[in-house]
């Protein structure tokens, strides 16, 4: 298993990744960044729900001058992505960025990447370096016949080169494939040639069922190794599911402490309330909560209880009514109407 102690440390904006450093969660926006009212709106959600480091298309001169206004009101370091202009990647520095994120292949040549290495040298703004299997270069796809794990850290190393020689060793590395399995396989074999903290992701992963789907097994099997050090969860649509997702992944390997942990019944022909609406319903409320504790929802006030008793709190049905369970014991009767805010007044009062 790999020591992610081993890793260099980065400091991004006062988040430090790397060197054993909890795991930081990331996203993206998908608003205009030249949008500043939009962008800073989606970003302050994504700090509500747990997101760390958040990160901003900046594909225009307007982008970057708009993240030195977006910056002046979110908490959180903000990371320019940036795309084949150079020029914006140094706009982007300039104008606050914590980080930038580059591909030092298509950022225009050698002469263009050390002009884009020294502004971030002389401000020490860590570079994200990104290597994408979609865009391997024809040389290692012809070399490896075809789309390969080994082609990609092969890719990605030569990056990383490329920025050591321009003389700078404030990095990150990301290499990132729609291809779980291929993912995992890059994954392990960059952590044998790199110590620079890795950028972990399934890029590409889908909507919020197939996205989770992939993005569980790959992150999961990642994670597990001992490798990754910052994470996002890609998925199509609301950056908060990624937060939702990321966390939860985290929690489930054990990374991370602290949030509800909701557990609930898959339904069976006894449930007598509307179980799934329920159960949604508390697990939006409770991501309100900085309690490290579990919370299960069942749908039968015949097993329920039993169910539950692995659980801190529990809400269990039955007939247009449920049952309040506190560490397996049944504490409360009442309409169904009322389980959620019996539940959310237990959940106010813990440990007090």
């Amino acid at each position: 298993m790999f020591d992610r102690s081993q890793t260099k440390v980065v400091n991004i904006g006062g988040v430090l990744i790397g060197g054993g450093n909890p795991i930081a969660i990331q996203s993206m926006c998908n608003t205009p960044t030249e949008n500043v009212e939009a962008t800073v709106a989606q970003i302050l959600k994504l700090e509500d729900a747990g997101c760390q480091i958040i990160r901003c298309t900046a594909p225009t001169i307007e982008a970057c001058k708009a993240i030195g206004e977006i910056k002046k009101r979110i908490h959180i370091p903000l990371v320019a992505d940036i795309h084949f202009d150079y020029k914006m990647a140094i706009a982007a520095m300039e104008n606050g960025a914590d980080k930038i994120r580059i591909n030092p292949g298509n950022i225009g040549g050698r002469e263009k990447l050390e002009a884009v290495v020294a502004v971030a040298k002389e401000r020490n703004i860590p570079i994200r370096v990104g290597v994408n299997s979609g865009s391997l270069e024809k040389e290692l796809v012809a070399k490896y016949g075809g789309v390969t794990a080994k082609g990609i850290v092969e890719s990605a190393i030569d990056k990383v080169h490329m920025i050591e020689e321009a003389g700078y060793d404030n990095m990150v590395v990301s290499i990132k494939s729609s291809d779980v399995m291929m993912c995992v396989e890059a994954h392990r074999l960059v952590s044998e040639e790199i110590n620079y903290p890795l950028h972990v992701g399934i890029t590409e992963a889908g909507t919020l069922i197939s996205g989770n789907i992939k993005s569980s097994i790959g992150l999961g099997l990642i994670l597990s190794q001992g490798i990754g050090d910052t994470i996002r969860v890609s998925l199509t649509g609301d950056p908060v599911e990624e937060i939702k997702s990321a966390k939860l992944i985290l929690r489930t390997l054990g990374l991370r402490k602290g949030g509800i942990e909701v557990v609930s019944c898959p339904t069976c022909g006894r449930t007598k309330i509307d179980l799934i609406g329920l159960a949604n319903q508390v697990e939006t409320m409770v991501a309100g909560y900085d309690l490290d504790i579990k919370v299960a929802v069942m749908g039968c006030a015949v097993n329920g209880p039993g169910e539950a008793k692995e659980a801190d709190l529990g809400v269990a049905g039955g007939i247009g009514e449920g049952l309040l369970i506190k560490k397996g014991e049944i504490i409360k009767k009442v309409p169904e109407s009322q389980l959620l805010g019996v539940l959310k007044e237990e959940l106010d009062n813990w440990g007090k």
